[in-house]
């Protein structure tokens, strides 16, 4: 029988909390994973904790203030670090430090030069301890129209559009690393994970038009556009923004020479997600995905829970197996690269080169 892997969870927030959820239902599923403790300072993680999945199921799991007092108390072999972005660095560190195989929440650190250091300190002693968690990677949408783009549905592509639009104001308290760090990362990592190139240049306008003047959280912008080129000749249009107050929408299209690949579109129904490849004359193929209702909660989930459940098992049979992550700490940084150039072409109006 295979041993039980004990898992360990660092942050029981917004996301955490989904994690530790998807973690119980693994093992209700009968898959060899333990959810051995949690680590969240605030005192209210202990009822957070007993309500995930609208159940008692989380009351004997033992809750520690720190990763240190978590580590003197409990055997863990893997965890996933949820925690503030400002804290990812040093929890993944004491983590990986301790031999544990680590999924870390978006961004890797919350600046480009503290990926770059961080990085380093993997490459020389943990090269494949960390996962990023790019959840798109493991959306069930997406992942048809790659393959649909990978069979050549509609020739070489040429431009890819990724939307990311909220509709609700960050809750009290949220601690953003900048509007492109904290929502665009994610499609600036599905561009280049869709095209399989690196971007050479970047371009973007960053703006305050709604929601920064009726929210408690300080942010730099609130709608922001970022356009890149790659070095395969395509170029990528990513749209944020937090003003979207209809609904959330989250839509990417494909444009290739022989037709276009198109993945959500925005009616106000969060529990189905369509990818529909057109061609010159008539549709290729159109496909609908039911999600999740995980009931009340943020936005995102109901659009990526799935996403997050499968990234979650994904990094799990890989701490198994022992076997290098699909997505790690260099994807984190290729990402960041791009953030940063972004971040830098709205500072100076000026287009960055990579």
């Amino acid at each position: 029988m295979t041993q039980p892997l004990r898992l360990l969870i660092v942050g029981l927030g917004r996301i955490g909390t989904y994690h530790a959820q998807h973690a119980l239902e693994l093992n209700e599923q009968g898959a060899p994973i333990q959810l051995a403790a949690i680590v969240d300072p605030a005192q209210e993680a202990t009822t957070a904790l007993a309500s995930v999945g609208g159940s008692s199921r989380g009351p004997n799991i033992p809750v520690f203030s720190t990763i240190p007092e978590a580590l003197a108390a409990t055997e863990v072999d893997a965890a996933v670090v949820a925690s503030p972005t400002q804290l990812h660095r040093e929890h993944a560190q004491e983590l990986v430090s301790a031999g544990c195989r680590v999924l870390v929440e978006k961004p890797l650190t919350p600046s480009l030069e503290e990926d770059r250091a961080f990085c380093r300190n993997l490459e020389r002693k943990h090269p494949n301890s960390v996962m990023l968690a790019f959840q798109r990677r493991f959306d069930a949408p997406l992942q048809h129209a790659k393959d649909l783009l990978d069979r050549g549905s509609i020739g070489r592509p040429f431009k890819y559009v990724s939307v990311l639009e909220d509709s609700r104001l960050m809750p009290p308290g949220y601690q953003s690393p900048g509007l492109l760090a904290d929502m665009s990362v994610h499609n600036v990592d599905e561009v280049l994970w869709l095209s399989g190139a690196n971007a050479l240049r970047a371009q973007a306008t960053g703006f305050r038009l709604y929601s920064q003047a009726i929210t408690t959280v300080e942010e730099d912008f609130d709608d922001a556009l970022l356009q890149l080129w790659l070095e395969d000749g395509a170029v990528a249009q990513i749209q944020v923004s937090r003003n979207h107050v209809a609904g959330y929408r989250v839509e990417t299209w494909i444009f290739g020479e022989e037709g276009v690949i198109q993945v959500g579109s925005f009616q106000q129904n969060p529990h189905e997600a369509t990818v529909t490849a057109f061609g010159r004359e008539a549709p290729i193929d159109r496909r609908s995905f039911r999600l999740r209702d995980y009931g009340p909660g943020p936005e995102f989930i109901d659009r990526f829970g799935d996403a997050y459940a499968a990234e979650l098992q994904n990094f799990l049979e890989h701490c198994q197996a022992g076997s290098p992550f699909r997505v790690g700490h260099r994807d984190a940084l290729r990402a960041m690269e791009v953030i940063a150039a972004g971040t830098t072409s709205i500072r100076t109006g000026r287009t960055i080169t990579l």
